[in-house]
């Protein structure tokens, strides 16, 4: 599975795009190094990417969300995946802080970040699609 940047994930906001972004490429990066039989070697600076990530860049959209009046209804279910990724984040640091890196653990991040095993929850182009601050 390919995932990469396309102008229909545009936001409108230039800051929101550029993180988008960065996330993609990041998990693009330990997609490839997965392929590779790299993956373990990855994960370390994937989680620590990810903790950074939620805290600067949830809190950007959210404020963003608000400035140009995004719709309530879409903005409640974004922030509940805000939410859940929070968790999820949180769960990858934990394991990684108990046991270490793992090929387990590449492939839950991996599988999390794609959103695989899970129908409930929107892969990254789902989500960031999502977003649309068309009224800028």
């Amino acid at each position: 599975m390919e995932i990469k940047w396309t102008s229909d994930l545009s936001t409108g906001v230039e800051i929101i795009d550029n993180q988008h972004k960065e996330l993609i490429k990041r998990i693009s990066d330990l997609l490839n190094a997965m392929k590779q039989g790299k993956g373990k070697g990855e994960i370390r600076g994937m989680i620590q990417f990810l903790a950074d990530y939620v805290v600067e860049h949830f809190s950007d959209e959210e404020k963003y969300m608000k400035l140009y009046s995004y719709d309530e209804m879409k903005q409640k279910f974004h922030i509940t995946q805000h939410g859940r990724f929070v968790q999820d984040v949180s769960q990858f640091k934990k394991k990684f802080e108990e046991n270490g890196v793992s090929s387990s653990l590449a492939i839950e991040v991996q599988n999390k970040m794609l959103g695989l095993n899970e129908p409930e929850t929107v892969n990254i182009n789902q989500y960031t699609a999502t977003v649309k601050f068309a009224d800028r």
